[in-house]
C-alpha cells in the first residue's frame, strides 16, 4: 500500500497549446471508467510523480508520450527523471505502455500506445482491459455496417382513363391482316456446331505427343468426361498431356484403355480456385516493460514491469528529492563552471 506524502506538491504546468501530437494511433490513450478529476488526485504520491501524473492526465488523446517530449514540458526534471516517475506510475497503477499492430500483408508495422488511468488500478484490471481492448480490435474489422436498403416505393396509383362512348351502329375496326408466312420462315436455321471442349482437345493431341497413345475421335469423346475432371481441379491441358504420356511402357496394347486407368489412377488432389493466402493473425495488444521497454504478455510484466527491471525499482525505491534540493544543486553546478571560467 502507498505511503501519502503530506508535502505541498507543486501545481502541474498547464500543457501548452503547441503541445506535440504523436502519429495517428500512437500516443496517449485514456481509459473508461474513471473517477472525476478533483484536487486530490495522486494525493499518494511522491512530489515528483505527483507533478509529472498531473501533467500526463491533462494531456489529450494522441498525445506523444515520449520521455523526450515530456521532459522538453517539465523543465524541473530531466529525462532520467521524468524516466523513473513513469516507472513508479505505472507501479502505482496509473499507466501501461502497449504495442499493437497496425495494417496487413507487408504494410504491418507496431504502433506503440501509453494507456492512462487517473484512478490507479492493480495487475488484474489493466489484465482484463487490455484483453478487452484486444477482443475490441479483433471484431472490429468484421464488424461492418450493413448496407442501407433503400424503402419499397409504394405503387403509384394512375387514375382509371375515360374512353370516348362508341356512336350505335358503329362496326369495329377492322383488325390488321396477319404477315404471310414464307417457307424460309418456317424453317428454323441450324444451330452451329459446338466447339470441341479443353477435354477433349488435350485427349486428341495425346497421339501427337506420342504416337502409342493415339485415340479415335469416339475414344476422345468417351474419356472426355474424366479429363474435364482434371480441368475442374484447377490443372491445365498441359499438365493433363504431361501426366499421361510420362513414363510410357514400350509397347500399349489398347490406348484406350491405358488412359482410362491413368485418368483413373492419377487423378490430381482438389486445388483451391485462388492463390491460397496465410492466415493473418487477429490483432492483439502486447505490452511492454514501462523501463526497458521488453515486450511480454501481462501476467509476466506485474506493475508494468520485467522481472529485472521491477527488483532494480523495488531495490532502489528511494522517495524522490525534494525541488528546493535540485535547485540548490543546479546553482551550486553554475557557480563551479563561474569558476572553472575565471582567469
Amino acid at each position: 500500500m502507498a505511503t501519502p506524502h503530506f508535502s505541498s506538491a507543486l501545481s502541474a504546468p498547464a500543457v501548452p497549446a503547441a503541445y506535440p501530437m504523436a502519429k495517428p494511433g500512437y500516443g496517449k490513450r485514456s481509459t473508461r471508467g474513471q473517477q472525476a478529476r478533483t484536487r486530490d488526485d495522486f494525493a499518494l504520491l511522491p512530489t515528483r510523480e505527483r507533478y509529472v501524473a498531473g501533467f500526463v492526465d491533462h494531456l489529450p488523446d494522441g498525445a506523444a508520450m515520449s520521455i523526450k517530449q515530456l521532459a522538453k514540458q517539465l523543465p524541473l526534471y530531466g529525462q532520467q527523471a521524468i524516466s523513473t516517475a513513469l516507472n513508479a506510475l505505472s507501479v502505482a497503477g496509473h499507466l501501461r505502455r502497449v504495442r499493437c499492430a497496425v495494417g496487413a500483408g507487408d504494410e504491418t508495422r507496431w504502433a506503440f500506445r501509453t494507456f492512462w488511468s487517473r484512478t490507479a488500478r492493480d495487475n488484474e484490471w489493466w489484465t482484463t482491459y487490455l484483453a478487452t481492448e484486444t477482443a475490441a480490435r479483433t471484431a472490429a474489422p468484421a464488424e461492418r455496417p450493413a448496407a442501407s436498403v433503400p424503402p419499397a416505393q409504394a405503387p403509384v396509383a394512375v387514375p382509371q382513363q375515360r374512353t370516348a362512348p362508341e356512336a350505335p351502329g358503329a362496326s369495329p375496326a377492322p383488325e390488321a391482316p396477319a404477315p404471310a408466312t414464307t417457307p424460309a420462315a418456317r424453317t428454323a436455321p441450324a444451330a452451329p456446331p459446338t466447339a470441341p471442349s479443353p477435354a477433349y482437345l488435350a485427349l486428341a493431341e495425346l497421339g501427337r505427343r506420342d504416337i502409342r497413345l493415339a485415340l479415335s475421335a469416339d475414344d476422345c469423346a468417351a474419356l472426355e468426361r474424366q479429363a474435364a475432371e482434371w480441368l475442374a481441379r484447377g490443372v491445365t491441358a498441359d499438365y493433363l498431356i504431361a501426366a499421361l504420356t510420362a513414363g510410357l511402357p514400350a509397347q500399349v496394347d489398347c490406348p484406350p484403355r491405358f488412359v482410362r486407368r491413368r485418368l483413373t489412377d492419377k487423378i490430381p488432389p482438389q486445388l483451391p480456385d485462388g492463390p491460397a493466402s496465410p492466415s493473418t493473425p487477429a490483432p492483439r495488444l502486447l505490452m511492454e516493460c514501462t523501463d526497458c521497454g521488453r515486450p511480454g504478455q501481462p501476467e509476466a510484466l506485474p506493475d508494468g514491469l520485467c522481472r529485472p527491471c521491477l527488483a532494480t525499482h523495488s531495490a532502489g525505491g528511494r522517495p524522490s528529492p525534494d525541488p528546493a534540493e535540485i535547485a540548490a544543486v543546479k546553482a551550486h553546478m553554475t557557480n563551479l563552471r563561474g569558476l572553472l571560467k575565471a582567469p
